[in-house]
């Protein structure tokens, strides 16, 4: 009898131990599920907007690009009629912050495809003297106003372009990986104002490569030469007073 006894009362012990241990494994469970899921979910749902933030707040840097009026010439960024889901409440569209950030990235492809095919193989400042040539053009009221009206302005005309790369075929053909992403970094931080622009051509609005000398550079003012371009501005005249 005593045997039977201590039997069962080993066999009650086992089962209250296994109980315990089950217990601190499901706790042990919850503990270790709850901080990964504080974590990581806010990082999933606030990345979207947080990514817009930072493209906002960089664009609130002074940065000569008319957004108003950028936003008229993306009529691909033009709001459309809202769609429904099942529930028949209309979807939420693109905040404000979303279609703003659309907007500078559009911009920022335009010139990175100007700094990539005018001077690829420029230095940092031989491809940041192109990019002050778009941006004088666009202060100067006498172009397009916004990046992409500079950089495709006539690509579609008889009259001919004001970028040979936008008319003559160059864009058909693959672009090397290397150039093109240092094109595109450098002219999204120009865009976005976290790259301020200098006044490094002496407010030019037109150049040339080195090796050919168009017939308009007679007509305008020489100012610089950086790496394999030279650079020019609309003659300045100046007008004395009579006797």
């Amino acid at each position: 009898m005593p045997n039977k006894l201590t039997h069962a009362l080993k066999r009650a012990d086992r089962a209250v131990a296994s109980a315990f241990c089950l217990m601190l494994a499901s706790a042990g469970a919850c503990l270790a599920y709850a901080p990964y899921a504080e974590q990581s979910a806010p990082a999933v749902t606030a990345q979207p907007r947080a990514l817009a933030a930072k493209v906002v707040a960089a664009a609130a840097q002074p940065a000569p690009v008319p957004v108003a009026k950028t936003a008229q010439a993306a009529p691909e960024l033009h709001a459309t009629p809202a769609s429904f889901e099942n529930d028949g409440m209309p979807a939420l569209g693109p905040s404000q912050e979303e279609l703003l950030a659309q907007v500078f990235l559009q911009q920022g492809e335009c010139l990175a495809n100007a700094l990539y095919y005018e001077a690829r193989g420029e230095s940092r400042a031989g491809q940041m003297a192109i990019a002050e040539v778009v941006y004088n053009r666009m202060r100067s009221g006498y172009y397009p106003r916004t990046i992409c009206g500079i950089v495709y302005e006539g690509a579609r005309l008889r009259t001919g372009c004001q970028f040979s790369f936008t008319c003559d075929g160059e864009m058909l053909r693959p672009k090397s990986p290397v150039p093109w992403r240092r094109a595109e970094r450098l002219a999204l931080q120009i865009v976005t104002g976290l790259v301020k622009l200098g006044d490094t051509t002496m407010d030019a609005t037109s150049y040339h490569a080195t090796e050919v000398q168009p017939v308009w550079s007679g007509t305008m003012e020489r100012t610089v030469q950086i790496g394999n371009h030279i650079f020019y501005r609309p003659i300045r005249r100046t007008f004395t007073r009579g006797a």
